[in-house]
């Protein structure tokens, strides 16, 4: 905030909102040429106190007043009070000034000497507008790497928002504006940022890897002013998450001679090296490797194949799908095998549900005709 005094012709005076620019102040001469004249016109500079240039000042060609005006927004300006008065040899000076002032001065353009003017008066007084401004965070954003799932409690940043009122001593203080997930808790004092549960790379409100919040910091200025600061927290993966086998069906025909039932493949939502090459196997069940084969394809994908025909039946077949993090997670999982008729190119297939016993019915069978040969 500036604040000037206006005093007749000797002491200038004016109010300005912190942050605004435009003209605060005219300034007036007595000159006794004629008017409209060259001589008549005055010219206006200035001449110290004004070490950020956030201030010009121009003559008005109408009244040949000295228009001061303030060109730069913010600029270093505090809330403070210049009291600029006007004294011979035609040098206007601050009579009081705080941590800015500013000296004008005004001449003839056809005279080589600074017109003179009278003693200043003793400057009034006039109420000044406060205007505070919005603490500002930095850095903003504040980007910061953390890995997921680190106990609740856990430090993540430490925020930094500062107020530019810094003559009215004003405390800030922090608080939480936008957290989707409800990850985080702010020391509304020391804006330390701390877990609150437990952070998840694989959560929808996480993109790319980035986790976004939104934190406020309001000053006990009056009025109170509120600016905003984001947070990036950049999540590193945990190998917290199991793969899983896809398909989950797959039909072959009872009678093929192609024993390759399908190539299943494995997924997980963590990252390399957290995930693949997986390790895709035949599940515990008793007497599966007499039926059935698992071979690896490649690092994602493996082939399931029928060591033998199988009649039209719908089977859960057991696997165990294992991935490459340290230390490495397992998933048992089942496929649905459809064994089908097929005629003419078209498959039909049982639409009875699966019975896991029908392995066992089917080894038990097995077991019978080995023991009958």
């Amino acid at each position: 905030m500036i604040c000037f005094s206006i005093h007749e012709v000797d002491l200038f005076e004016a109010s300005v909102y912190e942050g605004s620019t435009g003209v605060v102040v005219n300034l007036t001469v007595d000159d006794r040429d004629d008017p409209a004249t060259e001589a008549w016109r005055s010219i206006y500079s200035i001449i110290n106190g004004d070490p950020t240039q956030s201030f010009e000042i121009h003559t008005n060609p109408d009244n040949n007043e000295g228009m001061l005006s303030v060109v730069k927004r913010g600029g270093g300006l505090v809330a403070e009070t210049w009291t600029m008065g006007r004294e011979a040899p035609g040098l206007l000076r601050p009579r009081r000034s705080t941590r800015y002032s500013s000296k004008w001065r005004t001449r003839s353009p056809w005279s080589p000497t600074w017109a003179t003017a009278p003693a200043p008066r003793p400057p009034s007084t006039s109420p000044c507008w406060t205007s505070t401004r919005a603490p500002v965070f930095f850095p903003d954003p504040l980007v910061v790497t953390r890995m997921e799932n680190v106990p609740v409690g856990s430090f993540v940043a430490a925020l930094n928002a500062t107020d530019p009122d810094i003559l009215q001593m004003q405390s800030v203080r922090y608080a939480v504006l936008r957290d989707p997930a409800g990850w985080l808790s702010v020391n509304p004092v020391r804006g330390t940022v701390n877990t609150s549960s437990s952070l998840d790379r694989e959560s929808p409100h996480v993109h790319d890897n980035k986790y976004t919040a939104v934190f406020i910091a309001a000053d006990n200025g009056n009025p109170p002013a509120t600016g905003t600061g984001t947070l990036i927290i950049y999540l590193e993966d945990y190998n917290d998450n199991a793969p899983y086998v896809f398909p989950s069906e797959a039909q072959v025909c009872e009678d093929t001679k192609d024993m390759n039932v399908a190539i299943v493949g494995g997924r997980d939502l963590d990252l390399p090296p957290n995930g693949a090459p997986f390790k895709i196997e035949l599940g515990k069940a008793p007497g599966l490797d007499k039926t059935w084969k698992v071979t690896r394809v490649n690092s994602t994908h493996s082939q399931i194949m029928l060591l033998q025909s199988l009649k039209k039946a719908n089977y859960q077949l057991p696997l165990l799908i294992t991935d490459s993090g340290v230390p490495p997670l397992s998933n048992s999982t089942e496929i649905k095998v459809q064994v089908c008729v097929c005629k003419k190119n078209k498959m039909h297939c049982s639409s009875a549900h699966s019975h896991r016993h029908s392995l066992v019915g089917l080894l038990a069978t097995l077991l019978l005709t080995l023991l009958c040969l």
